[in-house]
């Protein structure tokens, strides 16, 4: 590090139970960010390295411990069998250490790095180079132990019980960049909306996985209908997945497009986590408006997501309940990677890209933004870099478990890296606001 100076910001104690609790504080030494920032921000970790995405935190349900992932290189595609590094960054003492290294990743999340329900489960994706088959690994990051899962992970659910995937090998058929990297012949090609493909679940205490609902059940059974007369012209893959805060739901989006190229249509889907109660939760037709980055609400019966609602230039941050339902605009503009404080109330935070809110220099803020009020603020302005496409840079901004705190990525001095903002003033000042709770 350079001459920067240092911020001691307050951190989770290790005996403190997470979520919906003040945590007990104890300093914890990182470089400070030391652009605009309105809030306390450092940076925690070394080059080339990403947290996973804006629905998971990479800060451990301790508090101690950030996981993230360290790419061998920074602007060249990924081959099959490339080796990237899962790190560890501990907060007591402000190291990093690798603790893994996989195959399974891509440029956009890695290999979807993510904690468990403890200090001691960390989940991560790799490929067999010797059949080219991909699995999730159980780690221990403490003691090393290990084990691998029959099936891939996407999202850990809350309890760390169950772990949620599409099929990553054919990823890249739907958008480069958030599955793994196979040769070409081992990526499937879905033509039309296949049973050979779906959402899978792997059960954390066996590693045993099985396949709730394909492709072909959610295009035939899903309401509203999503059914098309023509769909052995089309090429049919899931795109994400994620389970709501309780591990009652699962939403997903299929995705179908011509086979010889051309634009793809979208929809969202949710479901019970035995693959039951298939509903649109965006239609096609509403997704072709414009729309981009569902998530969960904390209630676990809505979703938030960037959508084109009002026929004006931009996007409303809509929620909407699983059903299609209850569809409602919280925010205007739209933009980024939006989520709720995982702790309920009205403060959301997102990112934006490169020039959706006007920015042309390659810098775009962090939004905090108060549902209640209508009012946001840029509690930092991070550099994302100008490339497009699969070497994209996005912040990602995720909440912690505890609600605090803000992890986003950022590129500084010519390499990606994680920035860690406190927002605690923030959340102190949205408590006391007058219209909080009416």
């Amino acid at each position: 590090m350079n001459s920067a100076t240092y911020l001691l910001i307050a951190g989770l104690s290790l005996s403190t139970a997470v979520r919906g609790q003040s945590p007990n504080p104890t300093p914890y030494a990182f470089a400070a960010f030391t652009g605009k920032a309105l809030v306390p921000v450092v940076k925690v970790s070394s080059g080339r390295v990403i947290h996973r995405f804006f629905d998971t935190s990479p800060l451990s349900p301790s508090g101690r411990y950030l996981a993230l992932f360290r790419f061998p290189q920074e602007s060249t595609s990924p081959k099959p069998g490339d080796v990237g590094d899962v790190i560890l960054v501990d907060r007591q003492t402000g190291k990093e250490r690798v603790v893994a290294q996989s195959r399974g990743w891509e440029m956009q999340l890695g290999a979807n790095v993510q904690w468990g329900n403890t200090d001691q489960a960390l989940y991560f994706n790799d490929v067999d180079i010797t059949n080219w088959t991909a699995f999730a690994v159980k780690l221990n990051p403490l003691t090393g132990q290990s084990r691998r899962m029959q099936g891939t992970v996407f999202m850990a659910s809350a309890d760390g019980t169950k772990l949620a995937s599409y099929n990553l090998l054919a990823s890249r058929r739907a958008q480069v960049g958030y599955g793994v990297v196979v040769p070409d012949a081992k990526a499937p090609r879905n033509i039309g909306p296949v049973a050979t493909d779906g959402i899978d679940i792997t059960d954390t205490q066996t590693g045993a996985v099985r396949r709730i609902v394909t492709i072909k059940d959610m295009y035939e059974k899903s309401v509203p209908s999503i059914v098309i007369s023509n769909p052995q012209d089309y090429e049919y893959y899931c795109f994400q997945v994620k389970w709501n805060p309780q591990g009652t739901r699962l939403l997903t989006t299929v995705q179908w497009a011509p086979k010889g190229g051309g634009p793809r249509r979208r929809s969202v889907i949710t479901m019970r986590p035995d693959g039951s109660e298939l509903r649109t939760a965006i239609t096609p037709d509403q997704w072709a408006k414009g729309g981009h980055h569902i998530n969960w609400t904390p209630d676990g019966e809505h979703l938030s997501m960037n959508l084109e609602v009002d026929g004006k230039p931009g996007l409303e941050i809509i929620t909407v309940r699983y059903d299609g339902s209850d569809l409602k605009t919280v925010f205007a503009p739209g933009s980024g990677h939006p989520s709720f404080n995982p702790l309920g109330g009205p403060l959301m935070v997102t990112d934006a890209y490169p020039g959706e809110l006007g920015t042309i220099d390659g810098t775009v803020p962090i939004r905090l933004m108060n549902t209640q009020t209508a009012q946001e603020q840029a509690i930092v302005n991070i550099f994302l870099s100008k490339a497009e496409g699969e070497f994209r840079i996005d912040a990602h901004p995720a909440w912690d478990r505890s609600g605090r705190y803000v992890i986003f990525n950022g590129f500084l001095n010519g390499t990606r890296n994680v920035f860690m903002a406190d927002l605690k003033e923030k959340l102190d000042e949205a408590r006391k606001s007058p219209s909080q709770g009416k």
